[in-house]
């Protein structure tokens, strides 16, 4: 009964000229978006290397120089552009991809894809993510809405109780003939993905195993539409009211719910505006040591403890530039400051998160988006730890720079310069993401979530439809 139930949905469905045009529609978006994302993952990792290859060329060609006038000319840390993003871009477009990395300063990320472009990008772009997550359910609710309804329409439902047909039989064979076209779609689109993304130059980045949890992801998120159209079809009486109610489910399944999730979450733990962060930083500064000021109290204090540690009486006495030392300490001052204020940010996007899950419950959309962006490194998650990766190397680089100045001059000696290869001693900026396992760990709820949505939509299926 279970095959005879799968052939006859599949002979169904592709006799309908309409799902067969919905299925090329489908498979030549998909093929379209990946295409494109491709040649941007492409363009913008040429664009990354070469960025990344002349910034650093610039720093060890900087000649003879004052190296606390090198911590202020800078340097420059780029975002790498990670091979699952050509699958689900997250939110690259919109967070930065260079941090400007200066003395006294901590910059925020800058150059976002989204200041390029115009209002049109309001309405979205055709990426695959995009796709998955919101086409491919709407896919679901076409081919399934009328798996039940068109047995009572057409008088078979009646044939099939009086052949004493099993009622879970009848479903299975009815899921599986729903969930086979998805499964083939998607597995075609990672896997296109996949040999892309193995023929690129950086191809020893990229990991199938990856690949494989973010469409296990899907896969799970398609098994629950599947679930709850089949159940829809099942207790409605008409074909009409079964797709107003699926199309209903996924209005606010997959639009409501996410925009309702991300009004709240900003209500309940709101940012604080730019203006603020910046005068919490500016009142946090003043209240410790200024590097730049040597007439500071917190400036004495400092000079007084650094004397009777070394036992001298004097700072031309000490064996290294207390100028430099003390400004050394001002910018670890100033480091503390700004993880202070940027660890604050971090605590509410972590609760702005929390309220996310809780609403997770209202919509398998959720869960299945943070856990795509995660496997992809293209959350906020991975941009925080970029950023913070960032600073602990701006940090690097200015006791790199003014523990050169302290060790080769004296107290009060100006117009030091390091020599000309002395820039190629820092080591070069270099940022990996966190690896798999601990992405599944950060995101171990919305797993637990998604698989909640998935077990008991099965179980609602299944009983609401053991009799027919």
């Amino acid at each position: 009964m279970i095959r005879k139930t799968i052939k006859k949905e599949i002979k169904e469905l592709f006799r309908d000229g309409r799902v067969r045009i919905s299925i090329f529609i489908v498979l030549l978006l998909l093929g379209v978006a990946v295409w494109i994302s491709g040649r941007q993952y492409q363009n913008t990792n040429q664009d990354y290397a070469a960025a990344k290859s002349s910034e650093r060329e610039v720093w060890d060609n900087q000649g003879e120089k004052n190296p606390h006038s090198a911590a202020h000319y800078g340097t420059y840390a780029f975002k790498p552009k990670y091979p699952l993003s050509l699958v689900d871009q997250g939110v690259d477009k919109y967070a930065g991809t260079s941090i400007f990395l200066e003395a006294h300063k901590r910059n925020e990320a800058q150059f976002s894809a989204a200041t390029d472009q115009t209002g049109l990008s309001r309405f979205g772009d055709l990426t695959p993510d995009f796709i998955l997550l919101f086409i491919m359910p709407l896919f679901i609710v076409l081919l399934g809405y009328n798996s039940f309804t068109k047995e009572r329409e057409l008088g078979t439902h009646s044939l099939l109780k009086s052949a004493g047909a099993r009622g879970w039989k009848i479903v299975l064979g009815k899921w599986i003939a729903l969930f086979l076209p998805v499964l083939v779609i998607t597995v075609s689109l990672l896997l296109l993905a996949g040999i892309v993304l193995s023929n690129l130059p950086d191809y020893g980045v990229f990991q199938w195993s990856s690949l494989f949890a973010m469409g296990l992801v899907y896969l799970l998120y398609y098994a629950v539409f599947t679930n709850l159209v089949l159940w829809v079809s099942h207790w409605t009486k008409r074909s009409g009211i079964s797709l107003v109610v699926s199309l209903s489910l996924w209005i606010v399944a997959c639009l409501a719910a996410p925009k309702a999730a991300s009004n709240i979450a900003e209500a309940r733990h709101p940012y604080p505006t730019r203006q603020e962060f910046a005068a919490n930083v500016l009142k946090d500064k003043e209240g410790g040591l200024d590097g730049h000021n040597p007439w500071s109290k917190e400036a004495k204090l400092l000079e007084e403890q650094v004397l009777a540690e070394h036992g001298v009486d004097s700072l031309h006495q000490l064996p290294f530039n207390f100028n430099a030392y003390r400004m050394q300490k001002g910018e670890e001052h100033e480091a503390e400051v700004y993880f202070k204020q940027y660890n604050y940010l971090k605590e509410q996007y972590q609760k702005q998160s929390g309220t996310y899950r809780s609403l997770a419950l209202l919509s398998p959309f959720l869960p299945a988006r943070f856990l795509s962006m995660g496997i992809a490194h293209t959350d906020y998650a991975t941009h925080w730890d970029f950023s913070d990766a960032a600073e602990n190397y701006r940090i690097a680089t200015q006791k790199f720079l003014n523990g050169n100045t302290a060790q080769n001059t004296k107290y009060g000696e100006r117009g030091y310069k390091a020599s000309a290869d002395f820039w190629k001693q820092l080591p070069a900026f270099d940022y990996d993401p966190p690896g798999l396992d601990k992405v599944l760990e950060n995101n171990s709820s919305n797993l637990m979530i998604l698989g909640m949505w998935t077990v008991l939509s099965f179980i609602l299926l299944f009983i609401s439809t053991k009799k027919i």
